[in-house]
């Protein structure tokens, strides 16, 4: 039997909940009991529990309650309720059903029937597993680039929005960076594309190795040029990582069928703290070009570079420049 789908018996009679306590555990079932709704919500919030058996008549918060408490309740995963009654009226059971549960048992309960019914929960527990891991692959291929393994562009638009309202809501700063390959058409016309390939899927893994799991997100914004959008993280600190990243790049070499390339990047960024400059109405699009325009300056002085700046209108700093001996 299976021992990931922990049961919760909720039953204020103890003899009812230790009678099924002991069938379950029987066959090999994890089960945690409780004796109300209300003890059943906690427990709930304190360990997930994928399928639960509760008694129709109990004090504070009845069965039917609990299943329409328990299915108002956002979880990732779906909760399995099996109503236990001794109501076998097809009102009372239409009724419990209306309420959340997915199905029923009628009292005295029978050990044979008990697991059936467990089982067959199991079933739709493991097809809503499949269909949910289906999806989230789903999810998945169409947010991100093929080639790199980065965010795409969708993604971007789809999430730096709400990266910015959260700064904003907290006052707290929000940089973006975006990354250029210098000079990428020559790795092209001189080693063919495949080559150009393999350089921007080792460009990519730098950058990913170089920021904050979970935190900061990398997005192919273009041919080559990626962004990387950094929270909670001001000019100095974009300015940081992209000068580290810088460095990786430049002394990390790529073989392409047995030459070995070196390449050097640029990074532009820019940084909105909506703490310090009040209520200055930064768009997403403001605070790219904003990153854009340092890269362009990176550009305009030979490239192998780090240049960032404020994204706030009428509060540019100067430009922090990074260079090297190239």
């Amino acid at each position: 039997m299976p021992t990931d789908f922990p049961i919760l018996v909720v039953d204020d009679d103890a003899v009812t909940r230790a009678l099924i306590t002991r069938y379950l555990k029987k066959a090999g079932f994890e089960v945690l009991g409780v004796v109300n709704g209300k003890e059943a919500l906690a427990q709930l919030e304190r360990q997930f529990c994928p399928i639960v058996l509760t008694d129709w008549m109990m004090p504070e918060i009845d069965g039917p309650a609990l299943c329409r408490l328990i299915r108002e309740k956002k979880t990732d995963r779906y909760v399995y309720i099996l109503l236990i009654t001794a109501r076998d009226s097809k009102t009372d059971i239409v009724s419990g059903l209306h309420s959340g549960a997915d199905d029923y048992l009628t009292k005295p309960i029978h050990s044979a029937e008990l697991l059936a019914r467990i089982n067959t929960g199991i079933r739709i527990l493991r097809l809503e597993q499949s269909l949910k891991q289906a999806n989230d692959e789903i999810r998945l291929l169409s947010i991100t680039d093929p080639l790199t393994g980065c965010f795409n562009r969708a993604y971007l638009n789809e999430r730096l929005p709400r990266e910015m309202e959260r700064s904003r809501r907290y006052g707290h700063p929000l940089s973006v960076v975006i990354a250029d390959i210098d000079h990428f058409k020559s790795v092209n016309d001189t080693h063919g594309h495949q080559a150009g390939d393999t350089v921007l899927r080792h460009f990519a893994l730098d950058l990913r190795n170089q920021v904050r799991q979970d935190v900061d997100w990398v997005v192919r914004y273009g041919g080559e040029e990626f962004l990387i959008v950094l929270p909670e993280t001001d000019l100095d600190g974009a300015r940081i990582m992209a000068e580290r990243a810088r460095q990786v790049v430049c002394r990390n070499t790529v073989t392409c069928d047995d030459v070995e390339l070196c390449i050097t990047c640029s990074f532009g960024g820019a940084t909105v703290h909506w703490g310090r400059h009040g209520d200055a109405d930064v768009s997403m699009d403001q605070l790219i070009n904003a990153a854009d325009r340092q890269l362009y300056l990176c550009k305009e002085k030979g490239r192998d570079r780090v240049s960032v700046a404020s994204a706030v209108p009428g509060n540019p700093p100067a430009p922090s420049v990074s260079t090297t001996g190239s």
